[in-house]
């Protein structure tokens, strides 16, 4: 067996210019840079197969991102196997868009913000998305490309330990709160559930899932043990600041901030697991929460202090785990990377969900967009606004057409193998219940499930909800934002648990 090689590289793709930020219903252009963007990508190399991480500070990952990427890191080098390159978004709310400036009509994704060509020009100067896509494919490219020339013997270790930094963001009440009256609107359908719901009523029963408060890691050495880098795999979107107009990495920001003032500049790769029902809120404890931040942190402001708290324990994680996993630190690991496409059954569209959704946009189509009658920002707040709901419904009768033809949605999933640990892939924000099902059935030590992985094409995000989850339904479990059925979910557990399997006797 070779020796493993390493290569690190890093890359800031902020912009200073007034870009859009998706992430909300409505656009909000950028006013600055709070914290950098980043791009990270780590290669672990055992002579004989390849894996290539690559992290973005972004809210999903498409419109031909990831083959933008491998078309130009195999321009720059043709040695690199870009189908071995795994690229995850760390599903900030205040990452900069990279999608089409065209009009698009991928609104069936959790966030489902319009891009430019969607709506008037009202006067408010917005940069170009589809160059920063480009800028930012070219500085993943260079990262890659130096992190694959950069590689040198080094050694691997991991663990896991715990860090609370999710907690279940669907409530459910006792009784159906689509009947309580209200008009059920463009961008949510409820039932028993809600995201966000008020847990302050008098029907609230329980949250639907529990949450997970795992930390996984994988810390990287160089020859003399040095530590150089790592792995945070945490089942937590990053979406503390995700109202802001400020881009920002969100609480990865401070939980880099806080390792690195201890270990100096080590890279920090950041990893989404399963965190599609989960976020970094807490919604029935909020006034004892207030009163913590309030003791700990100052006038600092809520969500700033919740970003602080959350990497305080994910940073106590780090240290712990790694104070016992640096006693088994390994140089010669065999990796496995598979790489396959899966078919996962769609959520059907009902003919009554047909009927709701073409008589739902007519009347949107009634509505003009604005031009006057208030300020510049304020326009585009409601013309965004308005071009979503018509999006979605637009969505939703176009997959009615082809249902049938095509019922499925094809994946590009990856299984890695290294050493007694592994990592699977998925494009959603997935629901924490997959991930468990995918963990207690893996062969391996540990399994580090990574959501929001790019995939070919101009596709990307989208929920994936559970049995429980669509009967209760309310926002990511609602036909609008689930491309794929509770079934199809199991297809990709199934798929997934075969793959690790296979290349666990590789």
């Amino acid at each position: 067996m070779s020796k493993l090689k390493i290569g690190w590289a890093s890359r800031d793709v902020s912009t200073e210019k007034p870009i859009n930020i998706p992430g909300q219903f409505h656009m909000r252009i950028s006013e600055g840079v709070s914290d950098p963007l980043y791009v990270n990508t780590l290669i672990l190399d055992d002579g004989k197969d390849v894996v290539i991480f690559l992290s973005a500070d972004l809210v999903v990952i498409r419109s031909g991102l990831l083959d933008e990427v491998r078309a130009a890191v195999s321009e720059r080098n043709p040695d690199i196997s870009t189908e071995k390159i795994i690229m995850n978004a760390t599903h900030t709310h205040t990452g900069a868009s990279h999608y089409r400036d065209s009009g698009s009509t991928l609104s069936d994704i959790g966030v489902s913000t319009p891009s430019v060509g969607d709506i008037p020009d009202v006067g408010v100067e917005i940069a170009s998305s589809d160059e920063y896509r480009h800028f930012l494919a070219a500085q993943c490219a260079d990262a890659i490309c130096e992190a694959y020339e950069s590689r040198s013997e080094g050694g691997i270790s991991y663990g896991y330990g715990y860090a609370v930094a999710s907690h279940s963001r669907r409530v459910v009440y006792f009784d159906d709160i689509s009947k309580r009256g209200g008009a059920i609107n463009g961008f949510k359908v409820d039932g028993h559930a809600m995201m966000y719901g008020n847990t302050n009523d008098d029907n609230f029963s329980h949250y639907e899932a529990g949450t997970d408060h795992f930390i996984n890691l994988l810390y990287t050495f160089d020859r003399d043990n040095k530590l150089t880098g790592a792995i945070i795999n945490v089942p937590c979107p990053s979406q503390n600041s995700e109202s802001e107009y400020m881009l920002s990495a969100d609480f990865w920001h401070d939980v880099r901030e806080a390792i690195c003032a201890k270990y100096g500049d080590i890279y920090i790769l950041s990893q989404c697991a399963a965190g599609g029902d989960l976020s970094p809120r807490i919604l029935h404890y909020k006034k004892a929460q207030d009163r913590r931040f309030k003791l700990k942190y100052g006038d600092l402001g809520i969500e700033r202090a919740a970003r602080k708290d959350i990497a305080e324990r994910i940073s106590q994680g780090f240290d712990e785990v790694l104070s016992w996993a640096k006693k088994d630190i390994k140089t010669e690991v065999p990796i496995v990377h598979e790489v396959r496409t899966i078919q996962l059954t769609k959520r059907r569209i009902t003919d009554e969900e047909l009927e709701f959704s073409e008589s739902s946009l007519k009347a949107l189509n009634e509505i003009p967009f604005k031009t006057d009658g208030a300020s510049p920002m304020e326009l585009l707040h409601e013309n965004s606004m308005l071009a979503a709901q018509r999006n979605r419904f637009i969505k939703i009768i176009d997959r009615y057409k082809e249902q049938d033809s095509i019922p499925k949605l094809p994946m590009e999933l990856h299984v890695v193998r290294v050493g007694d640990i592994a990592f699977a892939t998925n494009r959603f924000e997935l629901y924490m219940d997959y991930m468990h099902r995918i963990q207690a059935r893996s062969p391996f030590e540990q399994t580090f499930v990574i959501q929001l992985t790019g995939v070919p094409g101009d596709d990307g995000g989208t929920y994936l909800a559970t049995e429980r989850g669509v009967e209760n339904k309310g926002y990511s479990a609602c036909l609008f934002c689930n491309q794929v059925s509770p079934e199809g979910g199991q297809e990709l557990v199934e798929e997934t648990v075969k793959t690790l399997k296979e290349i666990a006797d590789a």
